[in-house]
């Protein structure tokens, strides 16, 4: 999810959690997609609730900061 969806999102109504969950949901789903492979197996992690909030946090205040 680039950091525009995130924004999008974010503007749209939705919490800074409840976009965190999003992200987080659709980051794991595509690296259990890549580990599905037999060669890919070992690759990437999977990342916790705190570290999709610490993600979508930096985005949102950046996008805060600019409009100021």
């Amino acid at each position: 999810m680039r950091s525009d969806e995130v924004i999008y999102l974010w503007r749209s109504g939705l919490s800074k959690n409840k976009v965190a969950e999003i992200y987080k949901r659709r980051y794991n789903q595509h690296i259990k997609l890549i580990r599905a492979e037999v060669v890919n197996r070992h690759a990437g992690r999977l990342i916790s609730s705190y570290e999709a909030l610490a993600y979508v946090e930096k985005i949102i205040y950046r996008e805060i900061m600019k409009n100021n």
